[in-house]
C-alpha cells in the first residue's frame, strides 16, 4: 500500500476531477455517518492514491499542476456534501438513534475486509500484537464514553476540543476503514459539529451575522483547522509508517475498526432530563428544564423489543454490505 501513492499514474484532468468529485462528495457524506470511511470512499472512487500522493506534494512545497486540481476537486466537493447534508444526518440520528446506530455497527465492520485486503501474509506475532493494541485503545475510548465521560455539546467542549477533534475526522480522509465520524461520536462532539455546521449555514442563508458568531467560532473554525492541520500531518506520518512498518501499522488500524463497536451499542436514545440534572455544565430548574433541545438530551439505554432486535440485526448486515460493495467498487483488477 506504502508504494501504491507514490506509484499513482498521471490520469487526463477529465478523469481527476471527475473521480475527484465523486470521492470528495462521498468522503463529506462519510464524515457525517459514523462508522463509515472517508478513506474507504476515496478508494472506491479510485482516486485515493492521487489525493494521498496531493497532500504530501503540496505539504512539501512541491506545487504540481494535478496534485493541485486534485486537492481542490476533493475539498471543495466534500465541503458541499457536508454543507448540504449535516442537518439531515443530525436529525437523524437524534430522532431514530437506534436504527442509526445499527447501521453504523454495520457501515465500521464493512471496513474490516478493506484492512484485510491490504495486508500481506502470513500476519506475524507482531502484527497480532498491534491489532490487540488498536482494539483495546479503540474499546476503552468507546466504553469511555457510554459510561457519560464524552461532552455533549460545543459550549462543553471548547476551542481545543473542537481543535482536537478536527483533527480526528481529517484521519478518516485518511486511513480506509477508520471512520472519523465515529471518533466524533465516542468524544461527545458529534452532535455538537454538526449542529454548528447547521447553525452557521442558516445565519448565513438568513443574513444574520450575530447569530453567525457562536458556532463559527467555537465550532466551524477550530473544527476546520483542525482538519487542515490533521490531513497534512496524518497523510505524511502515515506514508512513513507504511514505508517502515507496513504491517504493524495495518493491524493497529484493524485493531481500531473492530474495536470502533465497543462504542456504538445501539439500544440508545435520548431522554428528556429533568429538574436538577446537569446539562452544558448548569443545573437545571423548573424555569430552564424546557429549554433544552433534544440534541443535548442525554442518552440512555433501553431493553430493546424482538421486533427492535431483529431490526437491528438486519441493519447491521446491510450497513456491513454496503460499505463493502462501495470499496468493491474502487477495487482494481488483480
Amino acid at each position: 500500500m506504502a508504494s501504491h501513492d507514490d506509484d499513482a499514474p498521471s490520469l487526463p484532468t477529465a478523469t481527476l476531477v471527475t473521480r475527484g468529485g465523486v470521492g470528495g462528495a462521498l468522503m463529506g457524506l462519510a464524515n457525517l455517518v459514523p462508522g463509515i470511511s472517508g478513506g474507504t470512499m476515496l478508494l472506491a472512487s479510485g482516486i485515493y492514491p492521487h489525493f494521498i500522493r496531493a497532500v504530501a506534494d503540496v505539504t512539501t512545497l512541491k506545487l504540481r499542476k494535478q496534485s493541485l486540481i486534485v486537492l481542490a476537486t476533493v475539498v471543495s466537493a466534500a465541503l458541499v456534501s457536508i454543507v448540504l447534508l449535516a442537518g439531515v444526518v443530525k436529525d437523524f440520528v437524534i430522532d431514530h438513534r437506534w436504527v442509526a446506530y445499527s447501521i453504523f455497527i454495520g457501515l465500521t465492520l464493512g471496513g474490516v475486509p478493506v484492512i484485510w485486503r491490504l495486508m500481506r501474509r502470513p500476519l506475524t506475532i507482531g502484527t497480532w500484537i498491534a491489532v490487540v493494541l488498536g482494539f483495546a485503545g479503540m474499546a476503552v475510548l468507546g466504553l469511555w464514553q457510554a459510561a457519560g465521560h464524552g461532552g455533549t455539546g460545543a459550549q462543553d467542549a471548547g476551542f481545543l476540543m473542537m481543535f482536537f477533534a478536527g483533527v480526528a475526522g481529517a484521519s478518516a480522509m485518511i486511513l480506509p476503514g477508520v471512520s472519523g465520524g465515529y471518533l466524533l461520536l465516542v468524544l461527545g462532539v458529534y452532535v455538537a459539529i454538526l449542529s454548528g455546521i447547521e447553525d452557521v449555514k442558516l445565519a448565513l442563508k438568513a443574513g444574520d451575522m450575530g447569530a453567525l458568531a457562536d458556532p463559527f467560532l467555537g465550532v466551524v473554525l477550530p473544527v476546520g483547522l483542525g482538519v487542515v492541520i490533521g490531513v497534512a500531518a496524518v497523510s505524511n506520518v502515515l506514508r512513513w509508517l507504511l514505508s517502515r512498518y507496513e504491517q504493524a501499522t495495518l493491524g493497529v488500524l484493524l485493531g481500531l475498526l473492530v474495536g470502533a463497536v465497543v462504542g456504538l451499542w445501539p439500544f440508545q436514545r435520548g431522554e428528556a432530563p429533568k429538574v436538577g440534572d446537569v446539562v452544558k455544565g448548569r443545573v437545571l430548574t423548573e424555569d430552564t428544564v424546557s429549554e433544552v433541545e433534544p440534541k443535548d438530551y442525554p442518552t440512555a439505554y433501553f431493553d430493546p423489543s424482538p421486533g427492535q432486535i431483529g431490526g437491528a440485526f438486519g441493519l447491521v448486515i446491510a450497513g456491513f454490505f454496503a460499505t463493502m460493495l462501495v470499496a468493491r467498487l474502487g477495487r482494481d483488477p488483480d
